[in-house]
Parts: structure tokens; sequence; C-alpha cells
């Protein structure tokens, strides 16, 4: 199977926040309801952040091998290359890379580095940024950079809302909402966001996944989470069973090819809160030899070309993934963008496809001003 195509990809997720704002709990709280998934944990900047994400494996070192299928590492800016390059290989059999960055690191840096890599086999995932409720203020006041990193994040937790009024929750989402008008917003508690935000929605664990013993993962769910949160007191437990989802996915399957100009139109001025687009494109005469593979994580785009499979059904195949967001509208303007039957009978005007090849990195076209930083 080609290796460019994004079905064949590990997404690489930079998950970042000021020190105290609950990424290392998010963090636990994804490898615990991983659902089979296979997850790799790259830890930058090691000796400035909290281990709290090594309490998982009861143990700390370099490079942490886990039986339930996590792989923890401790690594350099400068490493990080190597490590992916390692984690990537089909023997790994990795679902998702997760790199925590310090509270104290840049995470522009690490983003740019994944977005000019040239590994085939991984793809930005998104920049998650925790966000303090409680400590918002403050937080802004001690780190103005905390700005631009909401300005280039793709997806913004909200953290420790338990902390806060209901006025105080809205005022902060409002101020959010101005400092990075094109991310998701995502509230929550105690790092309880569902890990189908950053898993692949169409993605099942493997069958020998699925016959294992027992696991870590397994025994924490029995158990309920409420001892291992911080601070979570008397509230932990009516919230140990109910993780905050806080997003909405919605299915798109169409049979008319799409229309390139005006299904680009929609993916530039994507609405607020869609987080994720991924699946197929059928683009009909505009390219009749290819299917288009599209990979859209906040203001990341790409498209990875690929000959149709023999027999397969030519079918536009999409999910989309966002916070806040109107299923109805948004499939009313995906079906807009289907091409009707007497434009599929016009022969294809060939500049159709330029908007749609400026995003493909391997194309005659691609410009790194499609990628967010």
């Amino acid at each position: 199977m080609n290796p460019s195509t994004t079905g064949d990809q590990i997404p690489v997720v930079v998950l970042a926040g000021f020190l105290g704002s609950g990424k290392t709990t998010l963090l636990n709280h994804l490898l615990r309801r991983r659902a089979g998934n296979r997850i790799a944990v790259v830890v930058n900047d090691f000796g400035a952040v909290e281990i709290d994400a090594m309490t998982v494996a009861g143990q700390v070192g370099s490079t942490i091998s886990l039986g339930n299928g996590c792989l923890c590492c401790a690594v350099d800016a400068s490493e990080l290359d190597g490590y992916l390059e390692r984690l990537s290989r089909p023997a790994a059999r990795i679902d998702l890379i997760v790199i925590e960055a310090s509270g104290l690191a840049e995470p522009q840096e690490l983003v740019r580095m994944i977005l000019t890599g040239d590994n085939p086999r991984t793809v930005y995932g998104g920049l998650v940024q925790v966000v303090d409720a409680a400590e918002f203020d403050a937080t802004r006041d001690r780190h103005p950079e905390t700005d631009r990193h909401l300005a280039i994040a793709d997806l913004v937790v909200l953290n420790k809302t338990d902390r806060v009024t209901p006025a105080e929750h809205e005022r902060v989402l409002g101020v959010i909402g101005t400092l990075g008008p094109g991310a998701a917003v995502v509230s929550a508690s105690y790092g309880r966001i569902d890990p189908g935000l950053l898993f692949d929605p169409a993605a099942r664990p493997a069958e020998d996944e699925k016959i294992r013993q027992l696991s870590f993962e397994d025994l924490r769910a029995d158990e309920g989470e409420d001892h291992m949160e911080e601070d979570a007191g008397e509230h932990a437990g009516e919230h140990a069973h109910h993780p905050h989802t806080g997003y909405e996915s919605v299915s798109y399957d169409e049979p008319a090819a799409m229309d390139p100009r005006r299904l680009m139109a929609f993916l530039d001025s994507r609405p607020e809160g869609l987080y994720r687009v991924k699946g197929f494109v059928d683009f009909g005469v505009a390219d009749p030899a290819n299917r288009y593979a599209v990979h859209a994580v906040g203001r990341f785009l790409r498209f990875y070309p690929e000959p149709w499979p023999r027999g397969a059904e030519r079918r536009t195949q999409l999910v989309l993934i966002g916070s806040g967001i109107d299923r109805d509208a948004l499939v009313k303007e995906l079906t807009v963008c289907a091409v009707t039957e007497t434009e599929a009978a016009t022969a294809p005007d060939e500049s159709a496809m330029w908007g749609v090849l400026r995003y493909v990195r391997s194309g005659p076209a691609a410009e790194e001003a499609a990628d967010p930083v």
C-alpha cells in the first residue's frame, strides 16, 4: 500500500501547556482510555517537566517499553527525528505518537520540526494546547507567549473548569476565542477529553489486540480513576466514569464526484470549531485516475493522491470532527460541493485542480504556506 496516504501514516500530536495546566493528567487519561490503540509518548525537555506521565509505567528511564502497548521516551528536540523514525516503523505497530512538550518549551518549534520532516510514515496530528481555567489570567501575565501559543493551536483544552464559576468559564472561553479563532475548544475537568478527538475515528484495534492478557488499562477501567486525578476530592467519584467528550463527529458519504473549486472554498474557510477532516475525495473528470486522501487538522491541510484501488466504488467519504459544530450546516455545505449531472458531462477544466495541488506535498505546486506555522 502506498505509504504516502494518511491511512498508512501515524498522527504526531504535540501536547503543550504551561506547568500546572494539567497536560500530564490529560496524557494519563489518554493512556488509560486508549481502547486498544498503541500510543507512543515522547517527552520533550525531560529534565524540565514533571514526570507524572511516567508513573503509568511505574518506572522512569530514557526509554520505557510497556506491556500494554505504550512506549515512553525522554528526548531532546535534536533527537526527535530519530525517535519518530524508530517509532513509526511498521514493526512498532504504533497508532498515535504524542509529544508532550515541557511546560516552558516553545511548541511552535516542535510543530515546525514535524511539518518539515520527510518521514513518509508520520503526519502532523495537531497542536493541543492545555489551559488552566482557574489560572488563565495569571498565566498570561507570567507568560505573555500564551497568546501566541493559542493563536497557532489546533485544539484548545480548557482544563480545570470545575474550579471556576460558570460566568468565569464563559469569559475565558470568549478570550480564547479571540486569541485563537481558528481552534476548536473543548472544556474539561481533570484532563478528561474523549480520545476520539486524537485517534482516527475509523481505527479499530488489530485482532491480536483483542485477544490479549488483562492489562493495566483494563484494571484501571474497572477500578475507576478518581484516586489518580489531581486534587479530585469529592467530585472525582461523580466524574470517574463520565469522560467529557465535548466534540461531535459528522460522516459524509457522497456517490457524486466533488467539484475541486467548491470543495477548496469549503476547506479554506472551515467553520470555527471544526478540528479534523479525514477521508477520501473523488474529483471525477478533474482527475479520473486518482482518489485523494485528505487530512486536515486545524489550519493544516494536505491531499495525498493515489490510484483508485481495483474494483473500488468511486465516491467521497469524509469524517469531520469538531466542537460546537453545526452538523446540518456542514452536510449542506458539502452537498453544494458535489458535481451535478450537467457538470459531470462537461469537459474538465485543466485549471480546476490547481487549488488542490497546492496542498499536495509532492506535487508541482506544493507550498509550506499550507502549514499553520
